[in-house]
Parts: structure tokens; C-alpha cells; sequence
């Protein structure tokens, strides 16, 4: 239990439902089949698309791992839980950054959910079980062959296909609870890279594939020039081996419902699938997600993720949401959902969907925020604002005219209004969080800079960044 954190303690109730999070890395909202990515083949994500409720216009609020996982753990941003890149090796990735942050594991566990990992922790401190789990399974590494896994505190090697692994360890932990309420947190690594090894059996479908949705663009000038992000450009290999690891989940997320069918607990378990974050696959002449450019992006599709809610009987199948849900708004609701509650805490800036979730009709806000590092952002239904620090430029895109975010209109005087309405609105909501002005970024966090932040980057020296345009306000 964090610090400071007050949570009713009560017995489990074997009438609540079961909930499996399913959090896929690197998956953008475009790479399902039923998104129109018509060559992919995931036929059990298209199962839970037709049988459940998926949100069509569903974002994260930081474009990488790290902090993105952080928010969907504690329903804060950047700027109040502290991690505002992923975290790589060193003294950064041993600190527990959940320790002081009520999250939404703890608040289960106190409600009587039993709560198990499996797969990718990558919020620091990963060798001994932390906020509320008892069950914990982190596969270490970005290779998919034969990894490492953390057992009881211990690393050991095992033998296999990263996806299987995670797999076997989630079906262990369903057994193991079946006949109790638990909350399975399966943090998939797939799709995102190293491109190491994929079964034949989820490769085979991509033999011949012309890939129609790996757009074919000329690379970014903005590309970060990461020898392996190069490569993938417009690489046959690079497309089949993403779309290969997307089929493998795919794959085995009917292992997982299979097993639920075999148990019994088809009906009593509610699974939502998601993803950390978006990923470019050519889009915009970008491999890569929000660090994928130097500087940053905020593009739709380094932001934009699946989001699914398929719970038998209770969500309304093949019921499509197009109102904008971010990252921070899954704590409170799936609180809501389960009927619990937590402590208050004015730092958690989300709000609950669940009335669209249990057939209601609910007003809902016209926009979402971001915030990465020195970037932040807001989108409407119609626009987009990317702010950055006085070294990086910013960005204004019409969205309901440019929805591929081509022409920056940070620039256009017909457009001024506009940006001065987007910028005051961003910044008063971050002022009205407790953020501090952009320019103080810094002061949001004692990580440890990783190597391809601001202050380090070899092909971009920030003595060369570009200024603002002078008209910028």
C-alpha cells in the first residue's frame, strides 16, 4: 500500500467479475483487422470488437512505454507521477515509481481481487512484486526467444516464443483463481521490437502480403535516425515481422479465451484490451512512435490506440464509441464499473466512461491532453496544438481537413484565433492540474535522462534545434 493511500478493505465478492487487462506494446489503433488493416490477421481481437464495446477515438496521453503505463496504473499525468520518458537501464529502472501513488491494483487488492503479471513491468523495480500483485511473471528483455523471466525474485531462462510465455504464466494464474474474483494484468511485449524471432505458424499468413497498410512515404525529416528505425523503412521483413507479432497475440488471446470457455468463466469475466501506446509504421515516413522523430511527436498514430471492453451480458456487443477516452480516464472507470471507489486525489484527471459501458447516455468532453517531456498538446474533434519548448517548434493541424496532420498551420494568420483559443485552453488546463508552465518541464521528475532525451542527442544537438516561428504566440 502507498503511502497515504486509504482504500475500504472489504472481503472478495465471488458475484464481481473477473477483469483481464490485456495491454499490448506498440500497437497502434490502426493495426487490427476490423480497423480496416485488411492483411492482418487477428481473428479473436476481431471476436472481441464484434462481441464487445470498443472505443473508436481512444488515446494515451505520452506516445511511449514508460509513462503511458504509469498513467493507466495511477489516472495521473507526466507531471504528477513522475516518469516522463521509459525507463531504460541504471538506477531508474530499479526505483519503484508507483511507491507514493495510490493505484488501481491496490485498490482491487483491497476489495478482495486476487492480482497477477504476466509479461512486461517497465515501471521500475520489476524483481519483487509491488502495488497490490501476488502473482508476478516480468519477462525481461526486448528479444522474443527464449527471454528471461523474474520468478519469485529470482531471474531464470526459459525456453520458447515470448508471447507463448506469457501466455502459459496468465493461464497458470487463472487457474490458480478461478474460483475467486481476480484482476490479470497481461502487459504483452508484442508487437513491439526487436524483430528477433516469430513462430512460422504467424508468419505464414505474410508471405506474400503487399502490405497496404504500411504507408510506402518518403522517411521524415524529422526520422530519428536510430540505426534499427532506418532499417525498418520500408523493409519487407520489418512489416511481416510487426504484423507476425500482432497475429501471435492475436493467437494467443484465444489460448486465453478458450480457457476462460473451459473454466466456466466466459460470462463472469470482463477482458479489455489495449495498448501503451501507437506506433508508426511509414505514417507520416516515420518508423517509430512519439520518440520515433527528434523532436517528439504527438501524431495521431503515436497516440491513437485500440481500446476494447467485451464482457458477455453486460457490455452491448459490436457497439461502437466515437467519443474521445484518453489513457487517464480507465482508473475511474473501471471502478466504476466494478461499483468500488478509491480515496480522492486531484491529481487523477480522468473521468469515468462506464455509462457508455452499461448502455447510458453520458455528456462527454470535446478533448484530450498530452504531455511528454518537453511537448504537450491538446486535440479536439477538429484540431490539433502541439506546444514544445522554446527550442523545438510547434504545431497547429485542422484535423477534420488534414486528418493525416501534413500542412502545419502554426503559421497561417487566417488561423490565429484559433491557436490562441487552443493554446490558452492548454494551458489552463495544465495550470488547473498543478502542472508547471512547460518551460519547468524538468521539475516534473528525478528520472534518470535517458540517452535520446534533449539534453543528449548526438544527431540533433540541441545547440542546432530550430528556433520557433517568430509568429508563434
Amino acid at each position: 500500500m502507498c503511502l497515504g493511500a486509504t482504500v475500504p478493505m472489504a472481503a472478495g465478492n465471488p458475484d464481481r467479475p473477473n477483469v483481464i487487462f490485456i495491454l499490448s506494446d506498440d500497437q497502434g489503433a490502426w493495426a487490427l483487422r476490423s480497423a480496416g488493416a485488411t492483411e492482418l490477421k487477428t481473428p479473436n481481437l476481431d471476436r472481441l470488437v464484434a462481441e464487445g464495446m470498443s472505443f473508436t477515438k481512444s488515446f494515451v496521453a505520452t506516445p511511449v512505454c514508460s509513462p503511458s503505463r504509469m498513467t493507466y496504473f495511477t489516472g495521473k499525468l507526466p507531471s504528477h507521477h513522475g516518469l516522463q520518458f521509459h525507463l531504460g537501464g541504471g538506477s531508474s529502472a530499479q526505483r519503484r515509481w508507483l511507491d507514493g501513488h495510490l493505484t488501481l491494483t491496490e485498490v482491487l487488492a483491497a476489495n478482495g481481487y486476487s492480482i497477477g503479471l504476466s509479461g512486461k513491468w517497465h515501471m521500475g523495480g520489476d524483481l519483487t512484486p509491488q502495488a497490490g500483485f501476488s502473482y508476478w511473471r516480468v519477462l525481461h528483455g526486448v528479444k522474443y526467444k527464449d527471454p528471461e523471466v523474474v520468478i519469485d525474485g529470482r531471474r531464470q531462462k526459459v525456453s520458447g516464443f515470448k508471447t507463448d510465455l506469457e501466455t502459459d504464466y496468465a493461464l497458470e494464474f487463472i487457474r490458480q483463481n478461478k474460483d475467486r474474483p481476480f484482476f490479470l494484468y497481461w502487459a504483452a511485449n508484442a508487437p513491439h521490437r526487436d524483430y528477433d524471432f516469430q513462430p512460422v505458424e504467424d508468419r505464414a499468413p505474410y508471405r506474400r502480403s503487399s502490405f497496404p497498410s504500411f504507408p510506402e512515404m518518403p522517411i521524415h525529416p524529422w526520422q530519428n535516425p536510430n540505426e534499427q528505425l532506418m532499417g525498418d523503412h520500408g523493409n519487407a521483413e520489418s512489416k511481416t515481422s510487426y504484423a507476425a507479432l500482432v497475429t501471435g497475440l492475436d493467437r494467443n488471446i484465444g489460448r486465453l479465451l478458450e480457457r476462460l470457455t473451459d473454466l466456466g468463466l466466459l460470462q463472469k469475466t470482463l477482458v479489455i484490451f489495449a495498448s501503451d501506446n501507437g506506433y508508426n509504421t511509414g505514417h507520416h515516413g516515420v518508423w517509430g512512435k512519439g520518440s520515433g522523430t527528434v523532436p517528439f511527436n504527438l501524431y495521431d498514430e503515436s497516440v491513437r490506440v485500440p481500446l476494447v471492453w467485451w464482457h458477455p451480458g453486460r457490455v452491448l456487443a459490436g457497439v461502437r464509441i466515437s467519443q474521445m477516452v484518453s489513457n487517464y480516464d480507465l482508473f475511474p472507470s473501471l471502478l466504476d464499473y466494478l461499483g468500488l471507489s478509491a480515496s480522492a486525489d486531484p491529481k487523477r484527471v480522468g473521468r469515468s466512461y462506464a455509462p457508455f459501458l452499461r448502455g447510458e447516455s453520458s455528456e462527454w468532453r470535446d478533448r484530450v491532453y498530452f504531455e511528454y517531456a518537453y511537448m504537450r498538446g491538446v486535440r479536439t474533434e477538429d484540431m490539433k496544438y502541439i506546444e514544445r519548448t522554446e527550442d523545438w517548434p510547434d504545431e497547429m493541424y485542422d484535423l477534420a481537413h488534414d486528418p493525416k496532420e501534413i500542412r502545419n498551420l502554426i503559421d497561417d494568420p487566417a488561423r490565429r484565433s484559433q491557436l490562441t483559443e487552443l493554446k490558452k485552453d492548454m494551458e489552463a488546463f495544465f495550470h488547473r492540474i498543478g502542472a508547471p508552465p512547460l518551460e519547468n518541464w524538468g521539475a516534473t521528475t528525478t528520472q534518470a535522462i535517458p540517452y535520446y532525451s534533449t539534453a543528449r542527442l548526438p544527431w540533433y544537438p540541441l545547440n542546432r534545434a530550430p528556433t520557433k516561428p517568430a509568429s508563434s504566440p
